[in-house]
């Protein structure tokens, strides 16, 4: 059961007041961090901001008592906007719940059953050109209020959005504008200066102040509910759980990744080992919870969890106190965050948006084969001018596709070199093959994506044996089996023996289940090239 065990009943044993201090210290930094973030997040994803801050400290105490990682501070991201919203926009708010509370099925089972190291399976073009696209989303999404404009209705899609925007020019807010652009400043040159004081929260303190001393006629954030309201069971039918299987999964998935991401930067840094099936179970129970009372999704982000990390913290209590600090914050800080204007939160979430665009990365591809390139433009810009599970699916199929191209061009089935005369001066190197026998070498993979190469393989008319050489194919899939198989068929119906050298462990263990070591006679499956070349020896002189 130590598998299942939460990190915080291990590593409390030894806990000392000094450390306690520094996980006091840590949480409270951190929860500072977290307070504007969590806001902006939410109202990006299209729902209050109170759900925002409630997200951020219902899953960072979850995960602080359920989670596998030392010091992972779990909240909302800029990830999950774009799906948030795409939900919201087709099935509402009780849409939302439902699929939230599905994803936390899946993460919880995802964990119980120890598949979280599927998600290494995901190609990084896939995750590097999906997270660019939530940047451009996120960004576009984000003009609206960097621009001042208050739409009755604006279009949902990517170009309609940015047709509003340019059709609407006359419209446009300077105040906001430039309020947002100092910010901007503010964001990118503070962090130069001082790293200790998040850029984000001075942003707030300096737009909210210039606001109020310049009498900017700008939008703001206005009142936000103290309290979060009961839990409620939302409606669901199973019409509507199947609609929402592909959104959830997708929740799922963003969850993981960024969680089991985070702990691994953050174990790098206080050298420690994440439990990471009970941070996936962790990371289920807390949007499952969420998903009842009407928040959106969260998960560990590195920058909470590598801030914790270089502020001392090294248990689940620095979770613990961020948790208590945001709600805090939230009670006594109520005044001054109802006056925060909407542009500076847009210009925090265009450079967060910025951020995940990760030009240095993106640029570093262009010297990647081209293939990997095409995955991830693909996947960027199916994420923002269509939908992001739809971008996910086709990202993972072309993956897969050309993946499977590249097996098959690096697995090759060739004759061998044949000795001409006795004096040949490479004769030495090279093994004396019986009369009317041909060998070819496999290498690589034997799958379905390479069976018309095997097929390939024939004899001439007085070939009385053929061998193939298998030491390079460590796996060999049904399809390949199957080619085989035919290929034996036809050498039986031509009069020549079968002869496999050296076969692998998984294959052998396929062929022995489907019977093919049966048809072929064992006598023709030899351990090595040399065995191979005796047993075609003693056909041929029978």
């Amino acid at each position: 059961m130590k598998t299942f065990k939460p990190k915080i009943f291990s590593v409390m044993k030894n806990y000392t007041k000094e450390q306690f201090i520094k996980d006091v210290i840590s949480g409270i930094i951190v929860a500072i961090i977290a307070l504007p973030l969590s806001i902006a997040f939410a109202l990006g994803a299209g729902v209050s901001a109170e759900k925002g801050i409630y997200a951020a400290i219902i899953s960072s105490l979850v995960g602080a008592f359920l989670g596998g990682s030392r010091v992972q501070i779990s909240g909302p991201t800029g990830a999950f906007i774009v799906i948030t919203q795409s939900v919201i926009l087709s099935y509402g708010l009780n849409g939302l719940a439902v699929s939230m509370i599905m994803a936390g099925i899946f993460l919880v089972l995802l964990g119980v059953f120890k598949l979280g190291r599927l998600i290494k399976f995901i190609p990084s073009p896939i995750t590097v050109g999906f997270t660019a696209g939530i940047g451009v989303t996120i960004f576009t999404l984000e003009v609206k209020d960097f621009l001042g404009l208050s739409p009755e209705s604006m279009p949902t899609n990517f170009l309609g959005k940015w047709g509003y925007y340019l059709s609407h020019l006359n419209e446009v807010n300077w105040q906001s504008v430039i309020l947002a652009l100092v910010c901007i400043v503010i964001l990118v040159i503070w962090p130069r200066f001082n790293k200790k004081i998040p850029n984000s929260l001075i942003a707030i303190i300096v737009g909210t102040v210039a606001t109020q001393l310049l009498n900017l006629e700008v939008k703001l954030l206005g009142e936000i509910p103290k309290s979060l309201g009961a839990p409620v069971v939302p409606e669901m039918s199973f019409d509507m759980i199947q609609q929402l299987v592909a959104p959830s999964f997708t929740i799922a998935i963003l969850v993981a990744m960024q969680a089991l991401l985070s702990a691994v930067v953050t174990d790098g840094i206080i050298n420690s080992r994440t439990n990471s099936h009970m941070e996936l179970i962790a990371q289920g129970v807390s949007n499952i919870i969420l998903g009842f009372f009407g928040c959106i999704p969260t998960t560990g982000g590195v920058a909470r969890g590598v801030q914790s990390a270089q502020n001392g913290a090294r248990t689940p209590v620095a979770a613990i106190v961020h948790s208590v600090s945001l709600f805090v914050f939230l009670i006594v800080l109520m005044p001054f965050i109802k006056l925060v204007p909407l542009p500076v939160l847009a210009a925090i979430l265009m450079v967060v948006s910025y951020n995940m665009l990760n030009l240095n990365v993106l640029i570093g591809y262009l010297k990647n084969p081209k293939s990997d390139l095409a995955v991830l433009i693909c996947s960027c810009v199916l994420t923002f001018a269509f939908d992001l599970v739809f971008a996910i699916e086709v990202g993972l199929i072309m993956a897969a596709f050309l993946f499977m191209k590249r097996m098959s061009d690096v697995t090759e089935v060739q004759g061998w070199r044949y000795i001409n005369d006795e004096n040949d001066p490479e004769s030495l190197t090279l093994r004396k093959v019986p009369a009317h026998t041909l060998v070819y070498e496999v290498s690589g993979p034997m799958f379905f994506a390479v069976s018309d190469k095997i097929l390939k393989i024939t004899g001439e008319a007085d070939t009385k044996c053929i061998i193939i050489r298998m030491r390079g194919v460590n796996s060999i899939d049904a399809t390949a089996m199957n080619t085989l198989e035919q290929l034996l068929e036809k050498c039986k119906k031509k009069g020549i023996t079968l002869i496999l050298s050296h076969v692998n462990v998984q294959p052998r263990k396929l062929m022995d289940n489907v019977g093919f070591t049966r048809k072929i006679e064992k006598s023709n499956l030899c351990d090595n090239i040399d065995k191979a070349l005796m047993r075609a020896k003693e056909i041929v002189e029978e």
